[in-house]
């Protein structure tokens, strides 16, 4: 017989002290899907998602590494549950990727001549003053910036 699924989920001890601020973030994405785009160019109407997404991540990235205010099973179970992108946090422990805003952004094959995003190259090191990624609206995330 298959196995009967439930909706059951076990909460690990702590998780009463992130939930506020997930569900808002939740509640936030749930708007920003919705939220119509009209009068936006093609690619704008991601960016609040992945503004979003990136928020969530940093947050918890920022509970476990930086704070260490939630434990090692808390941090899995977030990772888990997909409350926080695995990929991205991983980027973001290695060196020169801090400040990392999307994974596209590294990708060389979503760029023209299989480089990086325009938002990665320094401040120092730019000919236009402003500029906008193209994938999420990042204005660089750098970390040398």
């Amino acid at each position: 017989m298959p196995k009967v699924k439930t909706n059951r989920v076990k909460y690990p001890e702590g998780w009463e002290l992130i939930e506020p601020t997930i569900l808002e973030l939740q509640a936030k994405m749930r708007e920003a899907e919705i939220d119509p785009h009209d009068g936006k160019r093609k690619c704008e109407g991601l960016w609040p998602i992945f503004k979003i997404s990136h928020q969530q991540s940093r947050y918890i990235y920022d509970l476990y590494y930086r704070r260490k205010e939630i434990s090692k099973e808390l941090y899995e179970f977030c990772l888990d549950q997909r409350h926080a992108d695995r990929n991205l946090i991983a980027k973001w422990k290695k060196p020169g990727y801090e400040r990392l805003c999307c994974l596209r952004c590294i990708q060389p094959r979503d760029h023209n001549f299989m480089t990086t995003c325009v938002c990665r190259v320094p401040k120092h090191l730019r000919e236009e003053e402003v500029i906008e990624c193209v994938h999420c609206g990042c204005k660089g995330c750098a970390s040398g910036d």
